[in-house]
């Protein structure tokens, strides 16, 4: 009750002439990690609800945009060096790791994180990095699929993302029934669930920089996923983030990588569309 009294009292605009809600505008400041300047402002994609799409760095504290810049401080960066260890380890009947077909990481996952969600014709459905993880552990290396979640899974979905660190965010909606997906995804954006009666367009497009729950609503891109959270002080994946959110509306979660997941997977990554990939993103 005492959260949604939080919500309900930041949806109004001034109560008597008493501001009740706290605004944040974005940054104007520049990201640079490991000298690569990275794109935080695109110009939005044709059909966009927006002219411009803004990384979620421009709307946190200057604390947290530090810590992300700096590769050293940023915590997440130990998965990032986790997942490598992952990458080079053996695993399977096969007798094989990641390392043993893909070779060099930097070289052969060079910008691949930044074209994920991707069509899969066997599927018949786009699938993300961890799916394809997993497809490769059962079919190349003789391995169990990694449970969601699991630490391993996290980790190196990291080290991938990160090859492609300062690379804008392109996937490709001509591949197979892939608009369709962005349709039923678009579609789900803006449905109202829950309790609370709320949809993702709720906070991360009607409310973009108003202050909930201690922190600044941001457009909600998703560039930087898997991304280190300060309030859980550990890494968060993407579908743990949309069933977080789920569930905060007090409506019933979908598994991970449903096709609910992955179509909106699919539409919001495409709200992205030029922003640099800044996997692993540091957030409250």
């Amino acid at each position: 009750m005492k959260r949604l009294s939080v919500l309900l009292l930041v949806s109004v605009a001034s109560i008597s002439g008493l501001a009740v809600m706290a605004y944040a505008d974005p940054v104007d400041d520049t990201l640079t990690i490991d000298d690569r300047e990275m794109i935080i402002r695109a110009k939005a994609p044709e059909g966009h609800p927006f002219d411009e799409v803004l990384s979620g760095w421009l709307f946190r504290e200057s604390e947290t945009r530090a810590t992300e810049a700096d590769s050293f401080a940023n915590p997440g960066m130990l998965a990032v060096e986790r997942g490598e260890e992952l990458w080079n380890t053996v695993d399977g009947s096969m007798g094989k790791s990641c390392s043993s077909c893909h070779n060099d990481a930097s070289a052969t996952m060079k910008d691949v994180g930044a074209h994920f969600p991707k069509w899969d014709a066997k599927a018949r459905k786009p699938v993300n990095i961890e799916m394809k993880i997993n497809d490769c552990r059962t079919e190349r290396m003789g391995a169990e699929p990694y449970k969601f979640d699991a630490e391993e899974q996290v980790a190196l979905t990291t080290y991938i993302k990160h090859q492609s660190l300062g690379t804008p965010v392109q996937i490709d909606l001509s591949q197979g029934e892939m608009q369709s997906w962005w349709d039923k995804g678009k579609e789900l954006y803006y449905t109202r669930t829950g309790q609370l009666d709320f949809s993702c367009a709720s906070c991360h497009e009607k409310s973009m920089g108003k202050f909930i729950r201690a922190d600044h609503l941001s457009q909600g891109q998703v560039n930087g996923f898997p991304t280190y959270r300060f309030n859980t002080a550990g890494m968060v994946s993407l579908h743990n983030r949309f069933r977080g959110c789920i569930r905060d509306t007090r409506a019933e979660m979908p598994k991970a990588f449903s096709d609910e997941l992955m179509a909106l997977e699919v539409y919001v990554t495409w709200r992205g569309t030029g922003l640099s990939v800044e996997t692993p993103a540091v957030r409250q």
